[in-house]
């Protein structure tokens, strides 16, 4: 009995985790492949995009609480088989999501060097960030629409479904991305330009993707009557639920974009080589948020369907696997680093900063590993997403940041030791996080009124 609990275990994960850290990959590779292409034409040219970039990585916190919140009740709803409340849902959070995006959409094309002024201070890269915005801009809008979409195909049994969609579109990315940076096929060369221009063709192609795979008879559909009538029940528990995680992804995600306003102002050696260490951890660390989701996810169907037991046995499997996923992710990142560094092709000053930025990232990723498959995954899986929001709020804000305004900028130290104080803050929730855990207060079935 138990070899055959722990086969549907197995089972249940690589169907789930494999798509979800495929499709992370493949997210993280156009990141990868822009600072690659891009750094052929110049440093100043990766530094740029990367620091425009974290606009989008801010607009990524807003959706990651919005996903998020609709795991939460999704997976559990479709744990007990209602597809319906599923529905709701669904075109309720679209409905919040779109709003947002539009937001960040009318940001990025109307006030795109205010923006940039906000991460550094040299012209050059305000200047060069500004068109890869302006150009950018629509991306953000699609965006936020697709990502509901895949949420909603991952939560409802369609993980490689979503994965497939997301990975074509990263593919197409990554092919225009050549294409339209150094102009080939007699097509005009637009370097930075072409790099945003890329991202939103291939947000197009998602969009439409999307919305005709949940037109089939089989999908969850978003309905027009769902969206002009809200669920008010439905509303409640999502905010409930949500408000916590959204306060947490903009407590971490605006403490981590100060690490970024601290590196880049240290000079653009110090952005350069903390936009390749990141680029190369994010790629690195796909398995990682594989299990953190698909983990939430089988979590939370088992707590919707009412299995408390199997569902804290689930996340004792899951805690286990994201330690060692950690430790293999942290060792593979190093390997890599040489092969990563010459690819680079970064300043000499540059190059020395990122051999010491990899050890930092390799010892820091079990910290991630764990903390992204307990609170992100396990811990909101049963709508426990207070905590994520008191850990951060201590630990960035007490701690890291804080200390790296002042390493920095009163004491002024090496770029190096910077770097190392504000990626403390995986390290330092361990302890913490453990103890919550064992406390068990997330295993709770959220559709039970």
């Amino acid at each position: 009995m138990k070899d055959n609990k722990t086969n549907v275990f197995v089972k249940k994960l690589l169907m789930l985790v494999m798509p979800i850290a495929f499709q992370q990959f493949m997210l993280a590779l156009v990141s990868a492949s822009d600072a690659i292409m891009l750094g052929v034409l110049t440093q100043d040219a990766l530094s740029a995009v990367s620091l425009a970039s974290q606009i989008t990585f801010v607009e990524n916190l807003f959706l990651a609480a919005m996903t998020i919140g609709l795991s939460m009740l999704a997976a559990q709803y479709w744990g007990k088989k209602d597809k319906a409340a599923v529905e709701r849902i669904f075109a309720y959070v679209m409905k919040i999501t779109t709003a947002i995006a539009f937001v960040f959409f009318i940001s990025a094309s109307c006030f795109p060097r205010g923006l940039m002024r906000i991460f550094t201070d040299e012209q050059p890269l305000i200047d060069g960030g500004a068109v890869y915005l302006r150009t950018v801009s629509l991306s953000f809008l699609l965006t936020g629409i697709s990502q509901l979409y895949l949420c909603a195909l991952k939560n409802c049994g369609k993980a490689r479904k979503s994965s497939i969609i997301s990975s074509t579109s990263v593919a197409v990315n990554l092919v225009l991305n050549a294409v339209l940076i150094f102009g080939l096929f007699g097509i005009p060369r637009m370097e930075i330009a072409g790099a945003a221009l890329a991202t939103v063709l291939s947000r197009v192609i998602e969009v439409i993707w999307c919305i005709l795979e949940t037109a089939k008879k089989d999908s969850v559909k978003l309905r027009l009557h769902n969206i002009i009538h809200d669920d008010k029940l439905l509303r409640r528990d999502f905010w409930k639920y949500t408000s916590p995680v959204l306060g947490n992804e903009i407590v971490w995600g605006v403490g981590f974009t100060m690490y970024s306003v601290i590196m880049g102002h240290l000079g653009s050696d110090a952005v350069a080589a903390n936009s390749i260490a990141n680029i190369a951890k994010n790629l690195i660390a796909c398995f990682c948020l594989g299990v953190a989701s698909g983990g939430g996810i089988m979590v939370g169907n088992e707590l919707g369907a009412g299995n408390l037991e199997t569902a804290k046995e689930y996340a004792g499997k899951l805690c286990k696997i994201a330690i060692v996923s950690g430790c293999i992710s942290g060792a593979v990142l190093l390997a890599s680093s040489p092969v990563i560094i010459n690819i680079a092709k970064l300043s000499e000053t540059a190059t020395e900063y990122l051999k010491i930025m990899f050890v930092v990232c390799a010892l820091n990723m079990i910290g991630y590993s764990v903390n992204c498959t307990t609170i992100s995954g396990i811990f909101c899986s049963g709508g426990d997403s207070k905590f994520g929001l008191c850990c951060d709020s201590v630990v960035m804000w007490c701690i890291t940041v804080p200390l790296g305004l002042i390493s920095a900028f009163l004491l002024k130290l090496p770029v190096v030791w910077v770097f190392l104080i504000v990626n403390l803050d995986e390290l330092l929730k361990l302890p913490t996080v453990y103890r919550h855990y064992k406390k068990y207060n997330w295993v709770k079935d959220l559709t039970v009124k």
